[in-house]
């Protein structure tokens, strides 16, 4: 059954009201204003953050462990989503009983809640791609993922002006339990649509190996004699760069903008996104992922040199659509290309040999914060910007 139409819209569905649930609680944003409330600790507002963005890549190599030897993937995929459901909602039961009366609980129970609902999706991760590449052909399947992005965009965005209702117009931190129901709520939709799937029985499986740690020394292996799966994460990972220096753009403007800025600059890299994902949906239709990676490539760099050459607001918005057009021409292609170079019974292990090695390119902003601090702006991005064209030059001889 590849190609389904019926498939193929309701993993758009799935993208549009996920984003919106989980938008609701955004890292960068929302997440610490809550864990703010009940606790001054910058500590801890970096600890429950790095849950929710990175807690599930932890999981992914031993759920491909069991994921290779399964020829379905679509009941243990709704078991996770009824498990990430009840974890979610668990939070906001956390704030709405206990909120008032005893912060120090409230945080313990927020913070198993958030444990359980990003670990649990190192599982979902890797179901979720099998069945992508179950489903799809590498040229369908590159212009639904364009579509999850340009609807995951959107739904962020309305998001946003949810919470913003919530946070304003209830007091504190019953607020926070209501967005944490609402977007229960909203994400039910979401698994709803990507739960009724048609998948087709895998014709190859692994045979899985006889214990966890004689799984790791195979995908060693892998790593060893596969040139392309090697070249692949290389790259991959260097397009993290721009992480080095990305949260501190905005930094070095702060005295020509206000806080509203800073929001209206987080909306024009979302709808540099969006708009994106409508070339790079014709692209990968016609297989082009190699191309859009080059492309990528390119707009992160002229982003960079728009950082160093103009301090001005409506440069930087520029410089914000690029760098949300290029990210998400990263993330569709790697997505898509991972998928092409393995087989179909090696397929679980590779997604999660990927994921894991490349996730350290998520704390690249550490050591960033460290190179500020000892060079200064302008070196900090020229250094970016160098690792950005060794990415260009490398991703030219992607297969």
């Amino acid at each position: 059954m590849l190609n389904l139409r019926s498939n193929r819209n309701k993993f758009i569905i799935h993208s549009f009201f996920y984003s919106g649930a989980i938008s609701t609680a955004e890292p960068s944003t929302v997440l610490p204003l809550i864990v703010n409330y009940f606790s001054s600790s910058n500590i801890l507002v970096g600890i429950f953050s790095s849950l929710l963005r990175g807690g599930a890549v932890v999981m992914q190599m031993y759920a491909a462990f069991y994921a290779q030897g399964y020829e379905r993937v679509i009941n243990y995929l709704r078991f996770i989503f009824i498990f990430r459901f009840a974890a979610w909602f668990s939070i906001g039961l956390s704030i709405y009983f206990f909120g008032n009366s005893n912060p120090d609980l409230t945080l313990l129970l927020f913070g198993i809640g958030l444990f359980l609902f990003s670990f649990s999706a190192g599982f979902g991760t890797v179901y979720f791609q099998e069945l992508m590449g179950k489903c799809f052909t590498k040229e369908y399947r590159g212009q639904t993922l364009a579509y999850r992005q340009f609807f995951a965009g959107l739904a962020a965005i309305l998001s946003g002006f949810l919470s913003a209702y919530f946070l304003r117009t209830f007091d504190k931190p019953m607020s926070f339990a209501y967005l944490f129901f609402v977007s229960s709520i909203i994400m039910v939709f979401s698994y709803f649509a990507l739960g009724s799937i048609k998948e087709d029985a895998k014709k190859k499986v692994m045979i899985r190996e006889k214990s966890f740690k004689q799984f790791l020394r195979n995908t060693r292996r892998f790593l060893k004699y596969d040139k392309n799966l090697r070249f692949q994460i290389i790259i991959m990972l260097i397009s993290y760069t721009y992480l080095f220096a990305l949260p501190f753009v905005v930094l070095n403007i702060k005295s020509h903008m206000n806080l509203a800025d800073a929001g209206i600059l987080l909306s024009v890299q979302m709808g540099g996104a969006m708009i994106s994902n409508l070339a790079w949906a014709r692209m990968a239709k016609r297989n082009l992922n190699k191309q859009i990676v080059i492309i990528s490539f390119a707009l992160m760099i002229v982003a960079f040199f728009i950082a160093i050459i103009f301090q001005n607001f409506w440069w930087y918005g520029v410089l914000f659509f690029l760098v949300g057009s290029s990210n998400d021409g990263f993330k569709l292609a790697f997505s898509n290309l991972i998928l092409i170079i393995t087989t179909e019974d090696k397929r679980p292990v590779y997604i999660a040999i990927q994921n894991n090695i490349t996730s350290l390119g998520l704390f690249f902003s550490i050591p960033g914060g460290f190179l500020l601090n000892l060079l200064g702006f302008v070196p900090l991005i020229i250094i970016v910007i160098a690792m950005l064209f060794m990415g260009l030059f490398l991703s030219l001889k992607l297969r």
